[in-house]
């Protein structure tokens, strides 16, 4: 007989998430980690450029050090991940990113930080990034046992993603203004800690992966020891998402949009800072003005994805995630003209991301086992955010090359031609949700 982890009355199939008491208190620990996350990425440059005047080239590098640690450590944790529980990492991650974020003010009052241990700090929290977000996502279906409330799940996680979207900028941006930059990460280890709190008061009983669930397994022909093989167990992961056309092309598609907006994101903030003149609040207030473009887009996909078809709303949604940084590289005239435009810019942009997420998240989810999970997930977060880490390092570069203006206007050219790929995309001919794939069966 299967094992099947112990869970309480309100996670049973059926019914609405609201009665699913730890997936909400998941739900919050991992909104929480993202508006810590998101007060990194806009408080560290700050840091930077406020506390050490770091050049364009700096920025740049520094951005890409938050997000390289996706690049080279994804998959491996992906393993781990598929081989433990995922709780236990998720809070593990989320006390080393309290730790090192607590000690850059800590460092800083001392007069002990600099531009090298800002660099540091970034990537170690960074790499602890990279364990929490492989984990937390694998750990969802442990606690949303029904494939029928996948969709449901996810436009949740986005609403949460969303608000975190919204709040942290505009609390990062804030938070520096009034504390100065390496104080305000003050805030951002607490958000850990208050995510921890609640990944801890979780009561389900995740069951431990191991090997006698994988040597039962009716649909791999490989041996139980090839199986826990490290170069075998990667080479699963990766050709789970490869060989599927919808999961290969969300994934390579999936590298271009991150490679865009975190370009965009990081050309604005230094064209925005170092350019225009613009305040730290100021850029905060942008990016949570926009980022209800997000809130509103996971709140509405549920009902778009039920109205229309599932190719289509995935079609207009990332075209329009493509399409945003146009408006900021023709934005001119009136300061108050800029600032509204860049507002609409990111406005389409997490709009079409909003949506964009849920569909994408639920699709991954439906079409993986639960054994390959942290490793489906794992290539997809070296993908994604490789992008972002390469769109990092290329936007400091070609800012301080040719001026963030400039560079603006070709990141804007250069997203705006993937749209052309979506049409060739097998996703945009789906007319609803696949069919969730079925685990294979233990005895």
């Amino acid at each position: 007989m299967t094992a099947v982890a112990s869970r309480p009355p309100e996670a049973s199939a059926g019914g609405s998430l609201w009665r699913n008491g730890d997936f909400l208190k998941l739900w919050l620990g991992e909104t929480l980690s993202l508006l810590g996350a998101h007060v990194t990425h806009l408080a560290l440059p700050l840091t930077a450029i406020s506390a050490f005047n770091a050049t364009d080239e700096q920025v740049g590098v520094l951005r890409f050090l938050q997000l390289v640690p996706y690049l080279g450590l994804a998959l491996l944790f992906g393993v781990w991940v598929d081989r433990t529980r995922r709780r236990r990492l998720m809070l593990g991650a989320n006390t080393i990113r309290m730790v090192l974020l607590a000690l850059v003010p800590v460092l800083h009052w001392l007069g002990a930080l600099d531009m090298v241990t800002l660099m540091v700090i970034a990537c170690a929290v960074g790499t602890a990034s990279v364990l929490f977000d492989v984990s937390w996502m694998s750990y969802v279906p442990s606690l949303v046992r029904d494939p029928k409330q996948y969709v449901e799940a996810g436009a949740k996680l986005g609403a949460g993603s969303s608000a975190a979207d919204v709040a942290g900028p505009g609390l990062a941006g804030l938070l520096v203004a009034a504390l100065t930059a390496p104080v305000a990460l003050i805030v951002d280890a607490l958000s850990y800690l208050v995510s921890i709190v609640s990944l801890l008061l979780i009561r389900t009983r995740e069951p431990r992966p191991g090997p006698r669930a994988e040597r039962s397994s009716e649909q791999s022909s490989e041996r139980p020891a090839d199986r826990r093989h490290l170069p075998t167990e990667l080479r699963d992961g990766l050709r789970w998402v490869f060989r599927d056309p919808v999961l290969r092309s969300l994934a390579l598609i999936g590298f271009c949009c991150n490679f865009s907006m975190i370009s965009v994101w990081t050309m604005f903030l230094l064209y925005g800072t170092n350019d225009l003149g613009l305040s730290p609040a100021t850029i905060g207030g942008i990016f949570a003005a926009a980022s209800l473009g997000g809130l509103a887009g996971a709140a509405i996909s549920r009902g778009v994805i039920r109205r229309f078809p599932l190719g289509r709303v995935y079609l207009v949604s990332q075209s329009a995630l493509l399409l945003g940084p146009a408006l900021i590289a023709v934005a001119a005239g009136p300061r108050p003209v800029m600032v509204a435009l860049f507002v609409l810019s990111f406005l389409i942009t997490y709009l079409g991301l909003g949506v964009a997420g849920v569909i994408i998240v639920s699709l991954r989810q439906i079409t993986t086992p639960q054994r390959l999970m942290g490793r489906m997930n794992a290539s997809f977060r070296t993908l994604l955010f490789g992008g972002g880490a390469l769109g990092g390092l290329t936007a400091g570069l070609l800012s301080g090359g040719i001026g963030a203006d400039n560079a603006l206007t070709a990141a804007a050219i250069a997203s705006a031609v993937v749209v052309i790929t979506l049409f060739r995309s097998p996703v945009t001919r789906l007319t609803t949700m696949p069919s969730a794939t079925a685990e294979p069966s233990t005895a």
